[in-house]
């Protein structure tokens, strides 16, 4: 069963980056998390679960709360390449 977590109540998120590729996404997240960053994959398994669907879904948004998007956006802008 889906449980909510108490410290995310009520948090906004706010999106820092949009992927059309689960692998994409998922390299954003993983180096966010590992930057201490709060991640939420928004249309993840929507984008997942049909191939091309993420188009549908306007990409997976990879989201952190709003008070770490400015870091969490800069952190990404200075990923290379591999990030823009």
């Amino acid at each position: 069963m889906w449980k909510v977590r108490p410290d995310v109540v009520g948090m906004d998120f706010v999106t820092v980056y949009r992927a059309f590729s689960p692998g994409d996404a998922e390299l954003v997240r993983s180096r966010l998390e590992a930057n201490d960053f709060l991640v939420f994959m928004k249309n993840e398994n929507a984008a997942m679960s049909i191939d091309g669907y993420s188009m549908a879904v306007g990409g997976i948004q990879v989201q952190v709360p709003e008070d770490q998007a400015e870091s969490a956006r800069a952190l990404i802008e200075s990923g290379g390449s591999s990030f823009a």
